[in-house]
């Protein structure tokens, strides 16, 4: 378990910032501690630093996990968010999608969302924008990328797709041997 290099910081912070903004310092300086973020096996993790010290005693081999995964990078060093991230991202979200129920179940089988499965979706949000799905009850259900702005949604036909599918809650049960 070792720090993140400058390169591995920007690459992360880049991604994160798509999503939730400025509020990024927010996740570092929180008021119950100071957390950091740590890369062990291509995966970084977000663990407070009260933690990192007691994960000292154990060898690096030993070691599967520690704290919470906020994703990983990739052979060719990009780096891409898992689900696990969702608690943290959501609290802080500056764009944000809701859905209705009917299309709940099919973006928690990873399918985009289309315009006819849109609840509501924050003012100004641009295109290509990192957008944190909501259902309608105000419960995060994972994240994607806005395929239109919220001005193109009004307009469009409704089985355009509006929301990338990225990552869902359903990752849990789908892919459950492999998030770590």
């Amino acid at each position: 378990m070792r720090p993140l290099t400058e390169e591995e910081t920007r690459v992360m912070f880049e991604k994160i910032a798509k999503y939730i903004g400025e509020n990024l310092q927010l996740l570092v300086d929180r008021p119950d501690g100071t957390y950091c973020f740590r890369l062990h096996n291509d995966r970084v993790y977000y663990v407070s630093e009260k933690m990192l010290k007691l994960s000292a005693n154990i060898s690096g081999d030993k070691l599967v996990s520690l704290g919470t995964c906020f994703g990983k990078f990739t052979k060719t060093h990009k780096f891409r968010l898992h689900i696990t991230a969702l608690d943290y991202l959501a609290p802080y979200a500056k764009y944000k999608v809701w859905i209705k129920p009917g299309a709940e179940q099919s973006f928690l089988y990873g399918n985009h969302v289309l315009k006819s499965g849109l609840g509501r979706i924050t003012e100004n949000t641009s295109q290509y924008q990192g957008v944190v799905v909501y259902s309608m009850a105000d419960i995060p259900l994972g994240f994607g990328v806005a395929a239109k702005s919220t001005q193109d949604c009004r307009k469009v036909d409704p089985m355009a797709i509006v929301v990338f599918h990225q990552a869902d809650v359903g990752e849990y049960i789908r892919h459950e041997e492999t998030l770590t």
